[in-house]
């Protein structure tokens, strides 16, 4: 029994035995202060492309408490130095809410040999009472080339500074996403589309297919002529569409496309409770 407890302690001691060991996540400082984004951004992002909220904004950045979520209340004269990262789209692991400074610098994505900087634009910011706007933000590559074909955007204190007590601020991060190269966005639809929308945006409409060409030879180029005739005269759009009355899956279940464009303009055209009948 005794040779066998000595031999298990030296295994222990070996060099071997050591490098197999699990990994232990390294304990989190606690944070005080949280950096957050107040709206999510815009999805989909394409390269060279602006990158905006959900409602169109800049993305805006602010400080609030870690253990309330409550915006900071820092001294009217106070500022904070902040950068903007792009992360890999697989960091936190596990679904996990704190991580070290080291884990985060470690997942922060350094560009291709000869690109550029991944992200460029708005990325050094300074933060006044307890916000920040990021005016100008894009990628400049696509996600593709990395392990889990996804980024995050990131915000963080720039290393050293703090917010006077010394504490830690936990940067802030987006969800993953693709980032689609710039060419795809050429053919993009846009939902919902708005009245000055190149028709083809719509869906179901190929740019330069069939239905488009045959469309322009109507002199309909845009949404918004697209819905006067849909009103004006639909038995005309009717003999121009190959398929006018398309029906597509949506959260309201099955739609036309022709409901689904005055849907989406009511509000442009005053339209509260009009609805297309093929």
């Amino acid at each position: 029994m005794q040779v066998q407890e000595e031999l298990q302690a030296g295994l222990m001691q070996s060099p071997r035995y050591i490098e197999r060991l699990p990994e232990t996540p390294p304990v989190a400082e606690r944070a005080a202060w949280k950096l957050a984004f107040r709206t999510p951004p815009q999805l989909p992002i394409f390269t060279g492309s602006k990158i905006e909220d959900e409602a169109g904004n800049p993305l805006e950045v602010i400080l609030v408490d870690a253990d309330t979520g409550s915006p900071a209340l820092l001294p009217q004269q106070a500022a904070l130095r902040v950068e903007v990262v792009p992360v890999f789209g697989d960091f936190p692991p596990d679904g996990r809410e704190d991580w070290s400074a080291d884990e985060f610098q470690r997942n922060v994505v350094k560009e291709r040999e000869g690109k550029r900087p991944l992200l460029t634009g708005d990325v050094s910011l300074t933060m006044r009472d307890g916000r920040a706007t990021v005016g100008e933000l894009q990628f400049t590559d696509n996600s593709s080339w990395v392990r889990c074909r996804k980024f995050r955007i990131a915000v963080r204190a720039v290393p050293g500074t703090t917010c006077g007590d010394g504490a830690r601020i936990q940067e802030a991060m987006t969800e993953a996403f693709m980032v689609r190269d710039h060419r795809g966005e050429l053919y993009r639809k846009h939902y919902p589309p708005v009245l000055a929308d190149d028709v083809w945006r719509l869906e179901k409409i190929g740019k330069e297919g069939a239905f488009h060409r045959k469309l322009k030879r109507s002199n309909v180029g845009n949404v918004q002529e697209f819905v006067r005739m849909l009103m004006v005269k639909p038995d005309e759009l009717r003999a121009v569409s190959l398929r006018p009355f398309v029906f597509l899956s949506s959260e309201r279940g099955l739609v036309s496309i022709s409901e689904l464009v005055l849907m989406a303009c009511s509000v442009s055209w005053g339209i509260i409770r009009f609805w297309a009948t093929a």
